[in-house]
């Protein structure tokens, strides 16, 4: 295969046995209208997260959440809240509740929702030892923004150990140019870009 960046590139890393459905920020800040990092359009890729998490529940496979929050006063926020002021947003005690996960989404019990300060889920956080102790060797990466949290979570998820599969559609992003193109390149370098059909039949383990 060839991708963007010649053949030097775009191999696959494949499937394992074990895969978890990793759901990155799929929060409220992103998918209200009104809300600081509004998309212009993201009723798809929330749906096809949607469809994600029921085959990850159908397939009893484990589903971490992320989350971002910071400290009242950002002092947790380093320098990533200097670069994308707008991240004041997540701060306990702002207005909005803009960290929620979106509707219809939602947690259930036996989920992990990791809370995170920078982009990726395995920054700083829990998520890599979460899913090492529970033989999870591939992640189904979801969410927002896919130039962004994802494309990070992705990058990260292969630094770790998982092989990530990122399922195109039903992530999303500020422009399509800006979506395509860091799926292209995620696809080239870090990660396998995957269709819908295929995540959901590999969670639901058939």
């Amino acid at each position: 295969m060839t991708g963007p960046h010649g053949a030097a590139f775009s191999g696959r890393v494949g499937w394992g046995a074990s895969p978890a459905l990793v759901v990155v920020d799929m929060v409220r800040a992103y998918t209200e209208p009104d809300g600081p990092f509004a998309l212009p359009d993201p009723g798809p890729a929330l749906a096809a997260c949607v469809e994600l998490v029921e085959a990850a529940r159908a397939g009893a496979r484990p589903v971490l959440w992320t989350q971002v929050r910071y400290a009242a006063d950002l002092s947790d926020g380093g320098l990533f809240v200097r670069k994308v002021p707008a991240l004041a947003a997540f701060a306990d005690g702002a207005d909005g509740d803009w960290g929620a996960i979106a509707a219809p989404l939602a947690p259930a019990a036996g989920d992990v929702v990791v809370t995170k300060q920078y982009a990726s889920a395995f920054a700083g956080t829990s998520a890599a030892a979460t899913l090492h102790a529970r033989r999870v060797d591939t992640v189904v990466v979801c969410g927002v923004s896919t130039s962004g949290c994802v494309r990070a979570t992705a990058t990260d998820a292969l630094t770790h150990g998982f092989a990530p599969q990122v399922v195109g559609a039903a992530c999303a992003d500020r422009t399509p140019a800006l979506h395509s193109a860091n799926l292209a390149d995620l696809d080239a370098k870090y990660a396998d870009v995957v269709e819908v059909a295929e995540a959901v039949e590999r969670l639901r383990g058939r």
